[in-house]
Formats: structure tokens, C-alpha cells, sequence
């Protein structure tokens, strides 16, 4: 039986948790779905489809099958309860790379040519008031010059993300290419070299975190979260940084000790910092630690925001729910096997 003979023989109810377009309004309004209108629509539905302000912790209906999450992160989704229900669990990886990688160089320029303090002298209206001198609003450049012919990026975390950010990098004269990854992980030469050919780089290659944080002009902060990796930008290895050095984080807040990188830049152990992710969002007030530094550049979660992607997204998170509920295979499943 095909699949839209399938659907036309039965009936299913699927529960939506925010508008995906014009063609599908099941929750009415562009945020976050309230608590107690899931928990009064979710009795009777084959699957929901999440997003990650929608904590799923507890899901009531025998005939619940999948949770199809939009989003390549599930922490707001309680696998252990999930697994216990026998739920399958579906999310949108891949398709948000090219997004993600756009946004960290991004916020790398941003960071390091001061793109935050600019803005905000513009914004304010204090640009008439602002004197020209020979060095101010200067910072580091990315790409190589005469004078630096030495750039050397650094990946905490080498995926896909990563590698394709690196592609993005390498027409800025990029040299070196150090990342960090799962300690348990071998280094992968064959790879590593076939990367550098095909970027002409001079070296890739996987190095000790320390090494990592000494060395990179940029660390690209582009891990998982999870307990492995809690606060492991911290203190210690940010001060083992170049003062002209810049941090990009677009994976997870809780990777960076938020205190110790605005003591970092208050004290002025690195340069500047691009964040997409900050630990607690969306809760980041004006008198948040890292708000009130200058040459912290902030944006809110944005990586994927683009209209491409989320179409792919939303796309995904639909064919994932469908595929659950008709049997089929899932073009992207958690794996709940170690859960």
C-alpha cells in the first residue's frame, strides 16, 4: 500500500506546537505553545511535533508513537521518560550546516573588528560625538597579511559543522586548521590530510585542548552539550588564550562559564567574543555579566535562522512524524539504544 493511499484508509490526529506556514495552523500564535493547551490536545494524537521551548517531559495517551522534534538539539525532550513509553523520537540534523557555519564566521568578524561597539555607537546617535583617531574601533583581522602570514583556527568539536565553517575560512588565508575533539576519538590522518590538501592548508591536525587554546587566533566553540562538555570553556583555558584571540560559540551555552569569559574580556584576556548561545537563555538581560561587555557580540539564538533552513526544517520534522506513524523509516531518529 502506498503511503498516500495509507493516509486516505486511516485517520490520525497530530498535535503541532507552533505555526509551520501558511498551509498548516494548528497552534494559532508564533510562540511557544502553552503548557495546558498541549496537555489538553495531546489525549487521542499518533504524534506531536515539538519544538525546543516545548519541554517534554511527560506525554499522556496510549496512542502517542513519536515525538518529532524541529531541531537538531532534544534536551527539552525527556528521553528516559520517551524510552520508557516506547516512543520514537525523530530531529533535523544536516540540514541547518550551511546556516550554522554562515553565522559563526559571522560572529568571528564581528567579534574582531569591534562590529558590536560600532553598531551601538550608531544605534545611540553617538557617532556625531565620536572623535576619529588613528587606532580606535581597530581590531584583529581575520585574514592573513604581510605582516601576520600566520592564521591558525581552532574547533572545539570537528564535525560537519566545523569542517564546512573551515571551508568558509580557508579565502581568508587561513593557515592552520587545530581542533579538539572526543578524547576517546583517534586522530584521523588520512582525513586530516586530505583536508589540508584540499584547502591548502599547511597542517590539520587534532590537538589537547590546552594546545588548542594557546595557538588559535579563532576557537570556534562547535561541540555537544550534555554533562562531557559542561562549562569547558572555563576560566582555566581562557586564560590560556591570546590577548588578540576571538571566541565563537554556536553549539551550546552551557559549554562556556559565562563569568569566567566576561572576566576574560573585562580583564582583557582575550580580545572579543561572538555568542549565539548563552547558558540560560532566553533569560540574558541588560544586566546579564556578558551583555554589559563591549566586545562580547550577542545574538540570540539565531543560527539557523534562515528562511531556507527552516523550511528544510520544518520539512524534516513533518517527514520524520509521518514516516513513525505510517512504519516507516525515519530520515532522522535519535538513538535511544544507551538512553
Amino acid at each position: 500500500m502506498s503511503v498516500a493511499s495509507h493516509l486516505h484508509s486511516e485517520r490520525f490526529k497530530v498535535v503541532v506546537c507552533r505555526n509551520l506556514g501558511p498551509d498548516l495552523v494548528i497552534w494559532p500564535e508564533d510562540r511557544a505553545c502553552e503548557r495546558s493547551w498541549l496537555m489538553e490536545n495531546i489525549p487521542g494524537a499518533t504524534g506531536v511535533i515539538v519544538m525546543l521551548t516545548d519541554k517534554v517531559r511527560s506525554l499522556s495517551g496510549p496512542s502517542l508513537k513519536v515525538v518529532s522534534t524541529m531541531s537538531v538539539g532534544y534536551e527539552h525532550i525527556d528521553l528516559k521518560a520517551v524510552a520508557q513509553r516506547g516512543l520514537k523520537v525523530g530531529y533535523t540534523p544536516d540540514v541547518l550546516t550551511d546556516a550554522v557555519a554562515d553565522l559563526s564566521v559571522m560572529l568571528a568578524l564581528m567579534a574582531g573588528r569591534n562590529g558590536g561597539v560600532g553598531v551601538d555607537l550608531v544605534q545611540k546617535g553617538q557617532w556625531p560625538n565620536f572623535s576619529w583617531a588613528p587606532f580606535s574601533l581597530c581590531g584583529p583581522q581575520l585574514s592573513t597579511t604581510a605582516a601576520s602570514p600566520t592564521r591558525k583556527i581552532g574547533f572545539l568539536g570537528f564535525g560537519r559543522i566545523a569542517q564546512v565553517t573551515l571551508a568558509r575560512l580557508v579565502p581568508f588565508g587561513i593557515t592552520h586548521c587545530l581542533y579538539s575533539s572526543n578524547p576517546s576519538s583517534p586522530p584521523n590522518h588520512a582525513r586530516d590530510a586530505a583536508l589540508a590538501k584540499q584547502h591548502n592548508l599547511q597542517a590539520v591536525s587534532k590537538v589537547d585542548i590546552d594546545e588548542l587554546s594557546r595557538e588559535s587566533d579563532v576557537l570556534f566553540i562547535l561541540a555537544p552539550g550534555g554533562s562531557d562538555t559542561y562549562h569547558v570553556v572555563d576560566e582555566r583555558l581562557l586564560r590560556k588564550m591570546k590577548r588578540t584571540s576571538i571566541l565563537v560559540n554556536a553549539s551550546r551555552g552551557t559549554l562556556v562559564d559565562s563569568d569566567a569569559l566576561a572576566k576574560a574580556l573585562r580583564e582583557g584576556w582575550i580580545w572579543g567574543a561572538g555568542l549565539d548561545v548563552v547558558e540560560g537563555e532566553p533569560n540574558v538581560a541588560i544586566d546579564h555579566p556578558l551583555v554589559k561587555e563591549p566586545r562580547c557580540v550577542i545574538v540570540p539564538h539565531v543560527a539557523s535562522a534562515t528562511l531556507e533552513t527552516r523550511r528544510e526544517m520544518a520539512t524534516r520534522a513533518a517527514q520524520n512524524l509521518i514516516a513513525a506513524i505510517l512504519g516507516g523509516e525515519m530520515p532522522a531518529q535519535v538513538n535511544m539504544a544507551n538512553v
